[in-house]
C-alpha cells in the first residue's frame, strides 16, 4: 500500500522539504510506507540543480527556494496542486527514466479524466497542451502551453519532490520567471482552459489513475503532523 494524504491549507516549502527527506530516508531504510503527498504551497519560486540566474526575472516578487530537485526555476502557489512523489525506485525497477516516464503518464491520464489532452515534447520538460485558438508559433507550429511541471530527486533509491498540476493558480504569477528555462512557451490551467474544476476534483483523477500507472491503490492517511508548528 502507498500513503496518500491531502494536507489543507498552504504548507510552508521549508518544512515540507523537511518532511519529504525525513519520509524519504524512512521509506528506504524500511522504516514507513511509501507516500503520495498533495499539498499547495503559498506563491513562491523553486531553484533546481539546473536554474540559471538569468531566468529570475523579477527576483524581489516572491521568496525563492533554492533546492536540490532537479530542473531549472519553477512557481509553487494557491489554486496550484502539487503532488510530492515518496516512491521506492529501486523496488520498482531502478530505471528513472522509465519512472518519469511514469509520472508524465499520470499527469496525462489525470488531464484525460477532464477531457484534456497533454502531450509531452522532446527537450521540454513537463506536460503541455495545444492552444490552436492562439497565434501560432514563429516556427509555424501550434501554440502549446504548460500545464503541468515534473521535478525529483532521488536518494537511495528513494524519490521526492514530484509533480505540480495548473488547476487554478495566478498565471500572471509566473511572469517573475521564465519557468524551467523555456521562454518561447507560455503557461496556463484547467480553469484558463474553461474548465470550471478545484483541487478536490483533481485529487479524486489522481488517486483514480494511480493504479493504473503504478500498480498500487494508495491508502488514505491523515495529514502529517510535525511538532513546533512546522506546518504553516
Amino acid at each position: 500500500m502507498v500513503d496518500w494524504i491531502v494536507s489543507d491549507g498552504l504548507t510552508d516549502y521549508r518544512a515540507a522539504e523537511r518532511w519529504m527527506e525525513a519520509r524519504a530516508d524512512a521509506i528506504a531504510a524500511g522504516n514507513a510506507e511509501e507516500c503520495i503527498w498533495l499539498i499547495e504551497h503559498p506563491p513562491l519560486y523553486s531553484a533546481g540543480t539546473s536554474a540559471r540566474a538569468a531566468d529570475l526575472t523579477d527576483p524581489h516578487r516572491f521568496p525563492v527556494y533554492p533546492t536540490r530537485r532537479g530542473g531549472q526555476y519553477t512557481y509553487h502557489g494557491p489554486g496550484q496542486r502539487v503532488v510530492y512523489v515518496m516512491l521506492d525506485v529501486g523496488r520498482r525497477g531502478r530505471d528513472v527514466r522509465r519512472f518519469v516516464q511514469e509520472l508524465e503518464a499520470w499527469v496525462i491520464a489525470t488531464l484525460a479524466t477532464f477531457n484534456i489532452t497533454g502531450v509531452i515534447r522532446d527537450g521540454r520538460v513537463g506536460v503541455w497542451v495545444e492552444r490552436p485558438e492562439k497565434p501560432r508559433r514563429q516556427d509555424g507550429g501550434i501554440a502549446e502551453e504548460k500545464i503541468a511541471a515534473i521535478g525529483i530527486r532521488l536518494r537511495k533509491w528513494v524519490s521526492f519532490h514530484g509533480i505540480s498540476i495548473n488547476v487554478e493558480p495566478d498565471l500572471s504569477h509566473f511572469e517573475g520567471i521564465v519557468p524551467c528555462g523555456i521562454a518561447e512557451h507560455g503557461v496556463t490551467s484547467l480553469v484558463d482552459l474553461g474548465l470550471p474544476v478545484g483541487l478536490p476534483e483533481v485529487d479524486l483523477a489522481l488517486r483514480a489513475g494511480f493504479a493504473d500507472i503504478f500498480g498500487d491503490v494508495p491508502d488514505t492517511k491523515t495529514a502529517p503532523e510535525l511538532a513546533a508548528g512546522e506546518f504553516t
